[in-house]
């Protein structure tokens, strides 16, 4: 028995099975449905961490503007000697 594979009953609707096979063909159909759900896993993962990005950036904003308007006057030094 392959131990990489898992063998699954599911119920889909005969419409959309009909486009996996005129995509995939009906002998590439577990093939073409394990690709889709790699890639909505992987595109929810991502929306995920981008959710938690943004709510960290968000928490983290009064901190951050409060380090940044300290160190104002060393980022601004010397930027017209140049000229």
């Amino acid at each position: 028995m392959n131990t990489k594979n898992v063998r699954l009953n599911i119920t889909l609707p005969k419409g959309l099975i009909q486009l996996v096979d005129q995509i995939s063909g009906p002998r590439k159909r577990s093939l073409f449905i394990a690709e889709a759900i790699r890639f909505k896993v992987k595109q929810d993962r991502k929306v995920e961490l981008e959710k938690k990005l943004s709510e960290g950036y968000r928490a983290c904003q009064k901190e951050s503007l409060e380090i940044a308007s300290e160190f104002e006057s060393a980022d601004l030094e010397g930027w017209d000697d140049k000229y």
